[in-house]
C-alpha cells in the first residue's frame, strides 16, 4: 500500500537514563520489568519501527502481535517488513496507523522531527554507555509523569513520562 502522506501518529518509545544513555555494547542498559510491561501494553496491536541492530538485540526475533518494520539496506528478517529508510517505511504505513519508533539511536534521531509523542521511561541513573538518545529541544512539553522508587526488581528509581510536541 503506497501512500504519499506521512502517518499522523508517530510515538517514540525508549528507556533513557539521566545522561541520555540507552545502550552499551549492543544491549539495552536497563531491563526493567515494569517498563517492559508498559512497552508491551502500548505497542501491541500497532506498528513498531526499528533499526537492524535493535532487531538483532531482540531475544526472540520479531515482536508478537505487532507489525514489525526493520530499517536495513541489505538484510531480510523473519516476520518483518524491511525498508531502506525511515521515510520509505512511513510511506508504506496507512495515514491512521499508530506507529512506535523503538530504536536505536540513529532511528530515534531521524524520527524526532516527525514524531508527535514520546513515551519515555526516565531512569534516575547516569551509567556508562556508548549509545545515547538524542537531545530533544524545547519543542516538547511534558504532559504526564508517574514516579516509582527502586525496589527488588528495579535497581534504580524511574519515571514514566509522556511528552507531546508543542504546537507553534
Amino acid at each position: 500500500m503506497q501512500k504519499n502522506t506521512l502517518p499522523r501518529e508517530i510515538t517514540i518509545i525508549a528507556a533513557v537514563a539521566e545522561n541520555n544513555a540507552i545502550g552499551r555494547n549492543g544491549k539495552l542498559i536497563y531491563r526493567l520489568p515494569n517498563d517492559m510491561r508498559r512497552f508491551r501494553a502500548l505497542t501491541t496491536g500497532h506498528t513498531v519501527i526499528m533499526g537492524r541492530r535493535t532487531f538483532e538485540s531482540l531475544p526472540k526475533g520479531a515482536l508478537p502481535d505487532r507489525r514489525n518494520i526493520v530499517l536495513s539496506r541489505t538484510a531480510t528478517f523473519p516476520g518483518c517488513e524491511v525498508f531502506d529508510s525511515l521515510k520509505e517505511a512511513l510511506r508504506h504505513c496507512a495515514e491512521n496507523e499508530k506507529i512506535f519508533i523503538i530504536g536505536g539511536a540513529e532511528v530515534y534521531r531521524a524520527a524526532l522531527p516527525l514524531a508527535a509523542k514520546m513515551s519515555l521511561t526516565l531512569v534516575h541513573d547516569t551509567p556508562e554507555a556508548d549509545t545515547f538518545f538524542p537531545d530533544f529541544s524545547d519543542d516538547w512539553e511534558e504532559i504526564s509523569r508517574e514516579d516509582f522508587p527502586a525496589d527488588d526488581k528495579h535497581a534504580k528509581p524511574y519515571s514514566f513520562v509522556e511528552f507531546m510536541r508543542k504546537r507553534h
